[in-house]
């Protein structure tokens, strides 16, 4: 454990943000910061981009100073750092396609390995002789460049790491009953798990609350023992696990959103560990997905999550992060790379070390001159050949010669999550220029919902429902803005295709387009354990189906599943509500396939969707339900919370200006009840979190109407001409309670 000197007074993180250079398009943990040879020394860099450039440089007196420069045909999705065990660590290696290769700090290559993996490598780590790579789903790993263990994993595979081999004698003993030794690789899965792995075979896995997007050892070493894990996920949280023998012990959780309403960031991309405040133990360094650089200092060593000691944004993903000394010895910085390739530093260096004032006038040290001019100079110079291009462009297309123009070629990171919090999607459109607008267009009903650090300008044109076309909405976004985020919310049932029409700012003006599925159950999510004491609704379908085939309509319904079809004889996966809570259970194979829910509208999306794809697919079915009387009623308590919160935020909003206006009148507001005033002292943060939910409350509203609804279906009676009764029970739902509500859903 390490912990803070007693006395000790970390510095106060005043950083600024120092630009280096600019590559190609890069991926996540594509940026290398070799060892210093001696303390506070200047170190050097070495990033690799999509064009397949790797390059290493350095800094000298502000200029960049290249060591060597090397080519691959594919772009570049992994750069690490190895060597032997127990020596420096300044080998560098990097992986394209399912090529591997292998270079010196001097640029002298001396390993071009193919690894003949049928996947593209997406993830890599070095271990010593140890080479670990994964695609999609296949991990491999060699050792000496031979074939020693694979693994076929059930879900999308985002990270592997291995705990620290130069600990290996104590983790042996820990993990292992045995005595043999072997590496302990550590894969990080899309379902939720870590596979902790021993040789081809699962150890075990660690069930997390989000899927994990990338690993670190703790404090670089894995802690004390080198068996301690940090993990960051896709929806931004960041946990600290302790691997055991068959089990593994979480330390800490640190959430996402945890302070002011609706401030929620993006997913974690990177870690690293850096003393960067100056006080003898390392800080955790976090790049995030929206371009959110964090320093977490441990105040009380690993037994509680770190505290937030500093933050910045920049306007594009961070893909890579390293604690360094690079633009002037003595000076530590937070060296990134981000999507674009831009590869920056966040230095202590003072700025203002180069300037000094007397009596008013700012002198500007001859170095700092020397580098305003030289600016000065490569803008104007830009210019000129900006102008000249142009210039030759525009009498191409008029020339009476004929003439090709070519639609440029722009690449698009998009991404759409489902955040478990809020029941909403986040999506976020980031390009490597600047976006001029972003058009979206759905044939299903959506909600667009306010997002804070979206500058851009929105506008809603006229739909035509019967056309199938619901929401057409205009982003227009301000000059140089690379990236956009959209939160939305979906409904149950509906199902289609959201579209967007992404428009950067290039001449001739051209468009991309993206199309992303809205599922039947697009508000349930992934999870691991199942509650075999609520009750439960069955479907059960029987018919000439395979595996393969009934996967695919499951995939079809169900977000967060892989497309891949599980191995064995069955396939078993477990859902809850993001909204609700409820939980369902789908288990299937050949010819069988049974699902439980504990909401009964849960069970009539599926039972139509699936229906009309097999419908669709020619296969009949054999489909019987179970109905239980006792999963209304508990489905009705779990929303009764939500619709008198609802009903009490609504109401509270609408006597907002009522109040503010009776305070702007009076100066004395002591008269006011104690309600009345706790209403007044938070409107603002009532106002913020009603406009973040604008339709929660009709969302709630049309859940136990479709409740009501599928309760009767069940039964072949159609009771919709009763629903005018229901809703003015709930718009009277205040002065009512919740048994009057299950006495009407009760009521023949």
């Amino acid at each position: 454990m390490r912990r803070r000197k007693r006395g000790f007074k970390a510095m106060e993180l005043n950083l600024t943000r120092v630009d280096y250079l600019q590559v190609g398009l890069t991926s996540a943990r594509c940026l290398c910061v070799l060892p210093s040879t001696s303390p506070k020394s200047q170190q050097k860099v070495v990033v690799g981009d999509h064009d397949g450039l790797m390059q290493l440089f350095n800094m000298k007196r502000g200029e960049v100073q290249y060591g060597f420069q090397s080519s691959v045909a594919k772009s570049i999705t992994r750069v690490e750092l190895g060597g032997a065990l127990g020596t420096v660590q300044d080998k560098i290696f990097l992986s394209s396609g399912n090529e591997v290769r292998g270079y010196t700090k001097k640029g002298k290559q001396f390993l071009g390995f193919d690894t003949n993996l049928t996947e593209e490598i997406k993830s890599m780590h070095i271990s010593g002789s140890d080479l670990l790579v994964c695609g999609d789903y296949v991990y491999n790993h060699y050792h000496d460049c031979q074939d020693s263990n694979y693994y076929l994993a059930a879900d999308k595979i985002n990270d592997v790491i291995t705990l620290p081999a130069e600990k290996s004698d104590y983790l042996q003993a820990t993990l292992f009953a045995d005595k043999m030794k072997s590496l302990i690789p550590v894969l990080a899965c899309e379902d939720r798990l870590l596979r902790v792995m021993r040789d081809s075979e699962v150890l075990y896995s660690v069930e997390l609350p989000s899927p994990p997007s990338s690993l670190q050892l703790f404090y670089n070493d894995g802690g004390e023992n080198g068996d301690q894990l940090l993990y960051g996920t896709t929806d931004g949280k960041i946990g600290l696990v302790q691997l055991g023998r068959g089990s593994a012990a979480h330390r800490w959780v640190l959430e996402n959103g945890s302070g002011a309403i609706g401030t929620r960031l993006g997913g974690i991309t990177c870690m690293d560990h850096h003393d960067i405040t100056g006080d003898g133990v390392r800080d955790l360094l976090v790049g995030r997905d929206d371009g959110t650089i964090e320093v977490f200092a441990y105040e009380d060593g690993d037994e509680s999550e770190p505290t937030l000691r500093f933050s910045t944004a920049c306007s594009e993903s961070i893909t890579g992060i390293q604690g360094a000394v690079v633009g002037n010895a003595g000076y530590d910085e937070i060296l990134a790379s981000s999507y674009t390739g831009w590869v920056f530093g966040v230095t202590s260096e003072p700025m203002d070390r180069h300037m000094t004032s007397e009596s008013g006038v700012v002198h500007i040290s001859q170095e700092s001159k020397q580098k305003i001019q030289k600016l000065r100079l490569e803008i104007d110079e830009l210019q000129q050949r900006v102008l000249k291009e142009r210039d030759q462009y525009q009498a191409a297309t008029q020339s009476a010669f004929p003439g090709i123009s070519a639609v440029p070629f722009f690449s698009v990171n998009d991404k759409i999550s489902l955040n478990r919090s809020d029941a909403s999607y986040l999506l976020s459109v980031e390009v490597q220029t600047a976006v001029d607008n972003v058009l979206l267009q759905s044939d299903v009903p959506i909600d667009l919902l306010d997002v804070e650090k979206n500058s851009a300008v929105v506008s809603y044109s006229t739909c035509d429902p019967e056309s199938g076309n619901f929401l057409l909405a205009t982003y227009r976004c301000q000059a140089n803005t690379t990236r956009l985020e959209v939160r939305i919310r979906t409904i149950e049932g509906q199902y289609g295709t959201l579209q967007a029409y992404i428009t950067p700012r290039l001449q001739p003006k051209c468009c991309q387009v993206r199309q992303y599925r809205i599922k039947p159950l697009s508000l349930h999510s992934r999870i691991h354990s199942f509650d075999p004491n609520r009750p439960y609704n069955t479907l059960t379908l029987k018919g000439q189906f395979t595996l393969p085939e009934m996967h695919a309509w499951v995939v079809f319904c169900l977000p967060e599943l892989p497309e891949r079809t599980p191995s064995g004889e069955r396939a078993e996966f477990t859902f809850v509500s993001t909204f609700l809570d409820t939980q369902l259970q789908c288990i299937y194979g050949a010819g069988e396939a049974v699902f439980r829910s504990d909401n009964i509208s849960t069970i009539s999306i599926l039972k139509d969707v699936l229906t009309k794809e097999a419908t669709r697919k020619k296969v009949r079915l054999d489909i019987s339900c179970e109905v239980s009387e006792e999963s209304v009623v508990h489905a009705l308590h779990l929303l009764h919370p939500r619709l008198e919160a609802q009903l009490m935020l609504a109401k509270q909003v609408s006597l907002i200006d009522a109040l503010r206006e009776l305070g702007s009148h009076e100066t004395d507001t002591s008269f006011l009840s104690p309600e009345y005033k706790q209403i007044l002292d938070n409107a603002d943060e009532l106002l913020a979190q009603y406009r973040k939910q604008p339709c929660h409350l009709e969302r709630l509203y049309g859940m136990i109407t479709d409740l009501f609804i599928d309760k009767y279906k069940f039964k072949g009676v159609n009771v919709k001409s009763r629903v005018p009764q229901l809703l003015e029970i709930l718009d009277n739902y205040g002065s009512l309670d919740l048994q009057h509500l299950i006495n009407f859903f009760q009521a023949q």
